[in-house]
Order: C-alpha cells, then sequence, then structure tokens
C-alpha cells in the first residue's frame, strides 16, 4: 500500500484494531458469565452483560461507517480522536450496565453525541467535496480548523 494513502488512514486503523479489541473483552466476559452459569437458569448479571454486549454490537456497524467516511470524507485527526472517545465512553456505558442501568445511561447519552458529531463531519465532507466538483470552491481547510477545534468540545459533559 502506498505511504501516503497509509499516513492518511493510520489513525482510523488503530482506532478500529483497539474497536475490535473491545469487541473481544466484551465477548469474553459474556462468555465467561455464561460458563459460570447454570444454562437453565441465567443470572442477573449474565442477562446484563449479554444486553450490553448486544446493545453495543448493535451500533458498532454504525460506528465503523461515520469513522471512516469522517476520516476520508474530511480528516482523520478528529475522527480518531472522537473514535477513542467513543470507545471508552461505550466501555463505560458496558460497565456501568453491570450495576444499576441509570449508571449506564450517561455514556449511552454521550455516545450518541459523538456518533451524532462524526455523522456530521461526514456530510460537511461530502458536501465540500460536492461544491469543489461542481462549483470549484474548497472549503475543506477553513472545515478541518473548525473540526478540530470542535472536537475538544466533545469533552464538555
Amino acid at each position: 500500500m502506498d505511504a501516503e494513502v497509509m499516513d492518511n488512514i493510520i489513525l482510523l486503523v488503530l482506532v478500529t484494531l483497539l474497536s475490535v479489541v473491545q469487541n473481544v473483552f466484551f465477548a469474553l466476559k459474556v462468555e465467561k458469565e455464561c460458563t459460570g452459569v447454570n444454562s437453565k437458569q441465567h443470572s442477573t448479571a449474565f442477562e446484563r452483560l449479554s444486553c450490553a454486549n448486544r446493545n453495543c454490537m448493535d451500533t458498532y456497524p454504525t460506528f465503523l461507517a461515520v469513522l471512516w467516511c469522517a476520516g476520508i470524507c474530511l480528516s482523520q485527526a478528529p475522527a480518531a480522536f472522537s473514535g477513542i472517545l467513543y470507545l471508552v465512553v461505550r466501555q463505560k456505558y458496558f460497565v456501568g450496565y453491570l450495576g444499576q442501568t441509570c449508571q449506564s445511561t450517561p455514556g449511552f447519552l454521550f455516545g450518541k453525541r459523538i456518533l451524532f458529531f462524526l455523522s456530521l463531519m461526514c456530510i460537511v465532507g461530502i458536501i465540500n467535496h460536492l461544491m469543489l466538483t461542481y462549483g470549484s470552491n474548497d472549503y475543506k481547510e477553513y472545515i478541518q480548523t473548525i473540526t478540530k477545534a470542535s472536537s475538544t468540545l466533545l469533552l464538555l459533559p
């Protein structure tokens, strides 16, 4: 693969690999709880782990799609930063789900905000590409500067 291409996607690749490791961790936690429980009588912990894992897997394709689209269409650094934040939030959601359901709510809401930000990055990148193609105006530099600055706003509660 061309070095220039790798430079443009390496952060996205790293975040994707970290997300795979996290998925393996979640699966191992569910498997460990499953093998420790009688098959006819599921424990509450197993049900919660299983539900948290299922919820994380339901949003995983969306996360990957917007992560890669935002990184390729606009800028990989803020997309990767947002991806790392999403993984931290997803971990918080998963662990919070083991306690009371209200402990997982902040992680869920914060994760939705990150997915919205990544989706917005995708849309802005596509619009910029269309403007460049059909209107010969390239605002990508300005948009990338704004995106890099605004990605830190995700840290605000």
